[in-house]
């Protein structure tokens, strides 16, 4: 119910835990502990799983969506020989627009000081997201 889009190599979806209306989390469907341990076919369906969650994004509002997205992975230098079998590379998309393109999420009061409110349900985030086109909004 949380899947949004998948391919042979990635997986995105939506994780219970998301504090932003439409977060998204990209896992490779293989163990893989960095980046520079993704062979060449990893990469390219990483570069078309990327696109897809990026035009959906887009098309959620019709609008070039923000938002904030970073790479977590094993640790490298003095550290890269020590066993690292339960890192797992990922992605994590954080989009701060809630119902419209000017409407926003901020983390204000409650939500900073105890525990972030789900404006929308994990399921609901990713539904809508995972039923829009493939096609980006401005090439329809």
């Amino acid at each position: 119910e949380r899947i949004v889009v998948i391919n042979n190599d990635w997986v995105v979806l939506v994780p219970f835990w998301a504090n932003w209306p439409f977060e998204t989390l990209l896992l490779p469907r293989s163990h893989i502990r960095r980046m520079y341990d993704l062979n060449h076919d990893q990469k390219v369906s990483l570069a078309d799983i990327l696109r897809k969650i990026n035009i959906r994004y887009d098309n959620l509002f019709n609008v070039i969506f923000p938002y904030s997205m970073g790479w977590h992975g094993a640790p490298t230098g003095t550290m890269k020989d020590m066993p690292m079998d339960h890192w797992v590379f990922h992605g994590l998309f954080y989009p701060p627009l809630l119902r419209s393109a000017t409407v926003k999420k901020f983390m204000v009061g409650y939500e900073m000081l105890a525990e972030p409110q789900r404006d929308i349900s994990p399921e609901f985030a990713a539904k809508i997201l995972r039923e829009l086109p493939d096609v980006h909004y401005l090439h329809r």
